[in-house]
This record gives C-alpha cells, structure tokens and sequence, in this order.
C-alpha cells in the first residue's frame, strides 16, 4: 500500500467516522433529553484518540462501534447524555492504558462510575473450568445495584455486537449467540425493552440454525399476501365501530417473530402451517386525557367484543395489574368471521413506547431522584440482591436460579390483609412463604389457600388469598427444593441445607478425629480414603456429614478396616484392576502420549472415519448428519457433538464458550443413526400394517424399535429406526403424514417422550 493509498484509507476512514457521530448527534437533538452536545462532543473526540488505528474484526475503525452502541442507547432505549457519553467511552479502560481515573477527571464521578460497572463486566480473568460467563453475569447485576443505566448499555453493546456477527468465526458465533439468548434476550425482556429482546432472539435463531430460519422467513414471506387480507377483513368492522366512537387510533398487524415460531414449533412439535396466532393485531388510541387512559381501553374492549366472539378464558387485563418490566395492556382473543382466533392487544400512545421501549421510555435521570416508575425495578433489583448476598458456589446454578425469575410470567396473589403480591406463575404456597420472608419460609407447615387447608407444594393461581402457617419446631426439609420454584425460595433453602450441613459435617470431623487418637491410628488421608471404601460414600465431606448425623457409627468394623493387614482377596483386587483393566490400561496410554492439537478457528469435517475413532456423539440430544450442531472439546481432550439447541449445549455456550467448535457433517450415506419417530392418529384396522409397508418395503429402512398403544379410538406409536441423515427422517414422516388416519408425526429425541398437544 502506497501513502497515497494510506492517506486515502485515512480520509474515507475519517469521513465514515464524522458521518456516523453526526448521525448521532442529529437523533440525539430531535429527542426530548437536554441538549448536552458539548459533553457527547468531548467524549467522542477522546474516544476516537483512545482507539486510533484500531479496527474491527471486519475491518472498519473502531470507534465505529462505540459510536453504534450510543445511538442504540439513544434512539432504541431512549437514554440521554450521560448514557451517551458512557457508551462513547464503554471500551476506552479495558482495551487501552487509560484508567477510570483519568475518565473521572474528564468526565465526573457519574459517567466513570457506570464506564467502571461496563468494564467490570467484561474485563475478568477466569480459570478455564471457571464458567466465565456466569461469573460476568454476577458482576452485571451487581453493577446495576449502583445505577440501571450499566445493564442497558452493556445490552446495547451486545445487541450491536450481534447485528455484525457475521465477521466472527462460527465457533465464536454460536458462543455468543447462546449466551444471548440465555442471558441477554431474558433480561432486555425484564427491563421491558421487547423490540430489543425479539431482536435478540431472532439474530441468534439466525446465527444457529441459519437454514431453518431461513425457511421461515421463506414461509412467512409467502404467506404474508394472506394475512394482508386477513387482517384487512378482521379490522375494517372494528375500524367503523371506533371511528363512530371518536377515538383518535391506529391499527396494526403484529406478525411473530421467527425465533418466537420456531420455538413453538419445537415445543408443541408442530409445523409451520399449524401455528394459528402468527398474526395478533395491535390498537394504539391517544386517550382522550391521562384519567381516561384505563377506561378507554375497556370501551375499546367491550366495543369489539359486540363485533367479534371474545374466548372465555384468554382475556389479560395488564392495564389494572401491569407486568413487573411495566408493561400494560389488555389482551383478548376474538373469533374471525373465517372460524380463527385472532389475539387483539389494546394500548395507549404510552403503553405502546414503554412496551417497546421498556422503563427507559420515561426514565428520568435527574439529580436526586427518578420517575415514578422505578418502584418494580427496585422491588427486582432488590430480589437479584438478595440472591447475590447470599450465592450458590456453582457459577451455573447461579445463572440458572436469576434465569428462574428472568422468564417468569405473574400471577397476582393476596395477603390475608388483602394486599396484592406479585408473584411468578406456577409458584407455590412455599416461594410465597419465602418471597414475605426467609424466617416464615424456613418454618412453614402448611399453608390456607381461600380459607382451605392445603399442603406446601399447592400450586398458586392469580387472584388467591394465601395465609401461611408455621411452627417453631419446622426446619427446612431437603424435599423443599423439588417444589420450590422461585429464585428466592430455592436460594433460601439451599443457603439454610447447606450451613445445616456444615454443622453435622463439623461435628463428624470431631467424632473422626476423637476415634483416631483414642485407638491411635493416624488420621492420614489414606485410612479416611479406607473409611470412605468401607461406609461406600463418595467423598471426605459425605463421610464426615453421614458420621455427624449418626448414620454412620464408628466401631469394630472400621477399627478391623484400618489395623489389619489387606486380605488376600483385595490383593487379587488391586492386581486385577492395575494389569488386567481394559479400560485403566487405555486411559494410562492416552495420558502418557501427548494429545493432538485441535484447530479452533477451522470448521471440523465430521466424516465417516473420525466419527468412529475421534467424536462422541451426545446422548442427551442424540444429533444425526443434518442436524444443527457445535463441538464441544470435553476435559480429556475428546470432542462431543451436540444439536445446537440442546440444553446441554446451551449451558456449555454461556459458560465454556471457548471450548467450542464449529463442526460440519460430511457422512454422506456411509453411517446409520438411531433416530425415534412418534406417530398419532385415529385407530383404525390395517393402520400398523400401512406404517410398517411405507418404512419397511417402499423406503426399505430398518425398524429396530416399536410400540402401539390406542386408547378410546386414539392410538399412540412410537418407533426406532436406523437412518442415514435428517433427510431420511423428513422423507419418513412426510410418507406417513399420506396415510388417511394419521394426524401427527413428528421425530422425537427418546423413545420414551411424552408429546403434549
């Protein structure tokens, strides 16, 4: 490159940078915040120094990013200067020499403190076993503690990291884009920011099963002139009907998102064509004035209710009682003229942007105080706190016990005095004992639900009045745990289980330790190790807790273990196993010769031949050639292949990003796989006959499995067969969908699932 091309490269690189800040100032001006452009000025110009001649991995400046986060944080989130700024500066500590002081001294104690909080989460060095993402995560929510305005940005800054995935390696791709839909989409969705979290969802759909979303987009896209006239047709009674009403509204069709519908495909096992609410039609009306708001919603309601049949049972009234991220809303389900349920969503002007926006729609930063919406987020942010001061040692149950109340939907309960109590759905008369507090938990009896005596596990539902009941001499049973189903609660429980157990563990450390010196034996790891052969327990700790608790008694037999000399047959033992041991044998050759180095930034070929020597194929999610799937380096070094979506999986993405792989499926039809295929239908005779003819004779596939159950009419079979790839499996089932009394076929990943319509 010569220096004119340099110089060049320098002035477009310069432009496209003043471009993109200019951009962001004019948006910046049209909001409603204080003009503070001098700040966002400086903190750009410092920014732009900060990360000069440093670019992206797809090859544009630097700052381009800093520069996309804050117009995210301005333009989609709807936060002011001081967001603006931070967001100019999220990178500026961790990636150069600059330090929260220096931004301190430039910028005040309020933008370093939330640049603190932003490189606290990503900064961190962790061990490679350490679930890194999870320990991230902890100090997330522990910065949203000191000011919302961290959570939002660092949001911000991952939703614009997955709008420019593409420029990643595909192993890093399916890392981030599950660790975005474990943590990031659920928590975008609790603050209420709903566009963002569809967003979310949908490019990480994308990134996973790029294919299958693809299809979808396809299948919406040809259908999309249908539910034009769908939605024309439904609306135009219930446009006449509120323009009689003088109500100033707009109608709008909502489609579901991709991710949304194929996750219902997934959990339902439907196809595309069976999914009814893909279009849900939106009415947005300004209200006449602000304490009208709530009553012109139910005018609405009611006017429509007259056009259309409303469903009974799918009325959902978030006006009165809003959601916990403040989002309001009446929800009817109303019968078209054609025979379908069409779900119509009823909101004001300001419903509608805090539904999009979330609490940052009207949140206000002004010195020494907010706006009247920080009443549930505190109430959340208080429920994170409890669970952090008091956290489970694993990373990862950590993560899954905050993902508990991250996706909860609520049901509203009552206090014996009448006050109401948010609380989430499926909840137990145990997690309400324990979201009042920890002491009526943990001695809990029993519980009245409407004045009926019901037991702890009692399922809670919206608008029940709850009384608890407790006893002194209750403590906290380990059964507790199974049907506790609130972070809080479970939190709780292991927290008191655990410091239980560490007493009896205590107290048989001293009862070892009082055995050993009265029979003067040495309390050497080797006669524990001998204790714990002879009891069978698996560990120092359980031998210990299992002696505290008198299940285990010292006496002649472990006296006889730790004097007498090894008998002969434990001779034999020890020689069999060291010589004789197939396996040990294998595992002491595989230490001694170095292992093989795997490329992690090459796409794994999985052939036929390296299937059968190098890879495991998971049995949790039993993937076959076709499937989605990532690679997984375990810690003998050996490569399991997961399906992309299995749960498994996903835990392994948001915690050991960095031992993934991408892998690639190239069998061709070399290898058979098992594969499981549920069928339902009408019973008819002859049907067995007719399923066994497509599989066997026309697509001459091996059945190795198969069970027929029918019951009043309705029969149920479930079949293992050995298949080449998801080709076959897709041929299989489309062929029996033929057949006349056959209503669902779908694959099914054990022989032994339950499919629920």
């Amino acid at each position: 490159m010569t220096d004119d091309d340099k110089l060049t490269q320098e002035q477009a690189d310069e432009k496209q940078i003043n471009e993109a800040f200019q951009e962001l100032l004019d948006r910046y001006l049209e909001s409603k915040h204080r003009k503070k452009v001098e700040i966002i000025t400086k903190a750009f110009n410092f920014a732009k120094q900060a990360h000069k001649g440093v670019r992206r991995r797809s090859g544009e400046p630097y700052i381009l990013h800093p520069i996309a986060v804050a117009r995210i944080a301005c333009c989609e989130i709807g936060l002011g200067s001081t967001s603006i700024c931070s967001a100019l500066l999220h990178d500026v500590v961790e990636d150069t020499d600059y330090t929260v002081e220096d931004i301190e001294n430039l910028f005040g104690h309020k933008i370093a403190q939330i640049v603190d909080g932003l490189t606290k989460i990503s900064g961190g060095i962790f061990g490679d076993r350490a679930s890194a993402q999870a320990e991230n995560f902890k100090k997330l929510l522990l910065t949203m503690n000191d000011d919302i305005r961290v959570i939002l940005i660092k949001i911000a800054d991952r939703l614009h990291n997955m709008r420019t995935l593409g420029s990643m390696l595909p192993s890093k791709q399916y890392k981030i884009a599950g660790e975005t839909l474990y943590i990031y989409a659920p928590l975008a969705n609790r603050l209420g920011l709903n566009r963002i979290k569809t967003e979310l969802e949908d490019l990480s759909f994308k990134y996973e099963h790029p294919e299958t979303y693809q299809q979808i987009q396809s299948k919406l896209q040809a259908t999309q002139a249908e539910r034009e006239s769908v939605f024309e047709e439904f609306t135009a009674p219930i446009r006449a009907q509120l323009d009689k009403m003088g109500i100033s509204y707009r109608i709008m069709a909502r489609i579901k998102s991709p991710y949304s519908i194929w996750n219902k495909m997934q959990n339902k096992h439907i196809t595309f064509e069976e999914i009814y609410d893909i279009l849900a039609v939106r009415i947005i009306f300004t209200p006449r004035n602000e304490e009208e708001e709530l009553n012109d919603c139910f005018d609405i309601y009611v006017a429509i209710s007259k056009i259309y049949k409303p469903h009974p049972d799918r009325l959902r009234d978030w006006v009165s009682h809003p959601k916990a991220n403040g989002y309001q809303a009446l929800h009817v389900t109303l019968m078209s003229n054609k025979g379908q349920w069409i779900e119509v969503q009823i909101r004001s002007e300001r419903m509608n942007d805090v539904a999009e926006q979330g609490f940052a729609a009207h949140w206000k930063y002004k010195e020494g105080g907010g706006s009247e919406d920080e009443g549930e987020l505190s109430k959340w942010l208080k429920t994170i706190k409890e669970i952090l001061d008091d956290p489970q040692p694993d990373a990862l149950d950590f993560l899954d016990t905050i993902k508990l109340n991250l996706f909860a939907s609520e049901i509203f309960v009552f206090t014996p005095k009448g006050e109401i109590k948010t609380m989430p759905q499926n909840c137990t008369a145990l997690d309400f004992a324990f979201s009042i507090h920890t002491f009526l938990g943990s001695h809990c009896i029993g519980a009245k639900v409407n004045h009926k005596l019901v037991p702890l596990s009692h399922k809670l539902q919206s608008g029940d009045q709850v009384e608890i009941l407790t006893s002194k001499s209750q403590k906290v049973q380990p059964a507790w745990i199974n049907f506790a189903t609130t972070a809080k609660a479970k939190a709780k429980i292991l927290s008191i289980l655990k410091r239980e157990r560490r007493e009896f563990q205590q107290q048989g450390e001293d009862l070892l330790h009082d055995f050993f010196q009265n029979e003067g034996i040495e309390a050497s790891e080797e006669n524990i190790q001998k204790l714990c052969k002879l009891h069978n327990v698996k560990s120092t700790e359980e031998l210990h807790y299992q002696i505290g608790q008198k299940i285990i008694t010292l006496g002649d037999a472990d006296r006889n273990e730790l004097k007498e000399k090894p008998s002969p047959t434990s001779w034999k033992k020890y020689i069999s196993f060291a010589f004789g041991n197939n396996k040990t044998k294998g595992t002491e050759q595989t230490s001694s010769e170095p292992t093989p180095e795997i490329d992690k930034k090459k796409v794994v070929k999985l052939t036929p031949d390296a299937i059968q020597k190098n890879y495991i194929i998971a049995d949790c999610c039993k993937p076959i050639p076709g499937d989605d799937v990532l690679g997984y380096i375990d810690d003998n070094n050996r490569i399991i292949i997961h399906k992309r979506q299995c749960p498994i999986a996903t835990q392994l993405k948001t915690s050991f990003g960095n031992r993934l792989l991408a892998v690639q499926w190239e069998t061709g039809k070399a290898l058979y796989f098992p594969v499981n295929v549920y069928l339902k239908g009408i019973d008819s005779i002859g049907i067995l006959n007719q399923v066994t003819q497509i599989i066997s004779q026309q697509l001459n596939v091996n059945i190795h499995k198969l069970n027929i159950e029918s019951n009043d009419g309705i029969f149920e079979g479930r079949i293992q067969l050995y298949v080449h790839d998801v080709d076959d499996v897709n041929t299989i089932c489309s062929n029996l969908k033929k057949i006349e009394n056959i209503k669902k076929v779908t694959r099914i990943e054990n022989f032994e699932d339950q499919i629920t319509d």
